[in-house]
């Protein structure tokens, strides 16, 4: 494995980790975007759907947590928030310690849509996997765990 940590300290990669990273940054960006055609809703938005993800993933929230895992600004998770709540998809409760704020928890609707994207995304992934050559396909499940690694720092 390269040590990425020479580029932490200097200004630039060596070549050969710079065109790698450049290739890996690429790859993800392309797969990502490709991914989220992948939708059973399109009136959500790829934030909308994200937040939702997040809820799934994490429990319930307040907006500022939320916020902070979105990496979004508190106000426009407020907006977001909002926009889910009057689509059905999450509902707001009182905070059981702090009265001034709420929770968002998703819907039964929520995760109805959410397991619904997740079955649609793995199986078009699935069946590009299936493209893949019994070696390729055993490098990629290797990684996969470097990338939700990487996904997470």
């Amino acid at each position: 494995m390269p040590d990425l940590s020479r580029s932490q300290h200097n200004a630039e990669a060596p070549p050969d980790d710079a065109a790698a990273v450049s290739a890996l940054r690429s790859a993800v960006m392309r797969l990502s975007r490709r991914l989220k055609h992948q939708r059973v809703d399109e009136s959500l938005s790829p934030t909308e759907m994200a937040v939702l993800g997040t809820l799934a993933q994490c429990g319930s929230a307040t907006p500022g947590e939320l916020a902070r895992k979105e990496h979004v600004q508190p106000p426009s998770m407020t907006r977001i928030v909002a926009l889910l709540e009057a689509k059905g998809l999450v509902r707001l409760e009182p905070h059981p310690e702090d009265r001034r704020q709420k929770v968002v928890s998703p819907t039964e609707r929520a995760e109805a849509m959410l397991e619904e994207s997740r079955r649609k995304r793995n199986a078009w992934l699935a069946e590009l996997v299936g493209e893949l050559t019994e070696d390729e396909w055993e490098v990629l499940r290797a990684a996969a765990p470097v990338l939700e690694k990487l996904a997470h720092l």
